[in-house]
């Protein structure tokens, strides 16, 4: 019964479904938007769109992730403590530009594509990345590395076997979050020629098509669900690992 209560397969499976009825579709959304002459999107598979999309925030979000868990362990060292809040100011601008902004910067160095979408979407996720690290890392009791220091163990070894696998959970919510940012901002990498779910939206939004927005929108909502409750069960899956060590 605890797996018919899981949600996420059944939401995977809506998200499947709805891949493969869309372009079919066309009678429903006719009578929803009778207003319209072409109220179904068939420019590109809808399909293509969501593997795009879905590529462009894997790419950035792996970045994100190890500029953010990268430049978190190194401020909590020795050695790069002095440079934490000038890490920290660094990360906030980055989120603090809108991606419009950025990219119409990137464009006119990068030209049009996926490589200015991705500078921005790398540039808003480091900073919940960064920030979980730095709050793992904090929530470390000093009692435990301390032992781990009486134990012999060097600075390599307490980072990677006690450090670590106690900040992992709290780290893991702030790619949880990452992702889940990037997924939804992603969609305006269309305006600079990227083809993402976003395109029937801002495809929509120019031509006044209503039909072309809900149905760039109810994918893109349902993509990040479904990553949102991925990450959940990880973290419970986590959760429950830590406790049976």
């Amino acid at each position: 019964m605890k797996r018919f209560a899981d949600p996420l397969p059944w939401l995977v499976a809506l998200f499947i479904g709805l891949l493969l009825w869309l372009p079919h579709s066309e009678p429903l959304f006719h009578s929803l938007f009778p207003e319209l002459p072409r109220p179904l999107y068939q420019q590109e598979s809808f399909l293509l769109l969501t593997l795009s999309h879905f590529w462009l925030v894997g790419v950035s979000s792996l970045v994100a992730v190890v500029l953010g868990v990268g430049a978190g362990i190194f401020v909590t060292r020795p050695a790069g403590r002095e440079f934490r809040t000038l890490v920290e100011t660094i990360a906030a601008m980055g989120q603090t530009f809108p991606p419009v902004a950025v990219l119409a910067v990137a464009v006119p160095v990068m030209g049009f594509g996926q490589q200015p979408a991705i500078i921005a979407l790398i540039l808003y996720g480091v900073l919940p990345v960064l920030q979980g690290t730095l709050a793992g890392f904090a929530a470390v009791p000093e009692s435990v590395t301390s032992v781990a220091k009486g134990m012999g163990m060097n600075a390599w070894q307490r980072l990677v076997k006690v450090e670590l696998p106690l900040a992992a959970l709290v780290m893991l919510a702030g790619i949880r979050t990452s992702v889940i940012i990037n997924i939804g901002t992603a969609t305006i990498a269309s305006t600079v020629g990227a083809s993402t779910l976003g395109t029937p939206i801002i495809i929509g939004l120019s031509g006044f098509n209503t039909a072309y927005v809900v149905q760039g929108a109810i994918l893109v909502a349902l993509a990040a669900i479904i990553v949102d409750r991925a990450f959940e069960r990880l973290s419970r899956r986590f959760s429950r690992y830590r406790h049976e060590q």
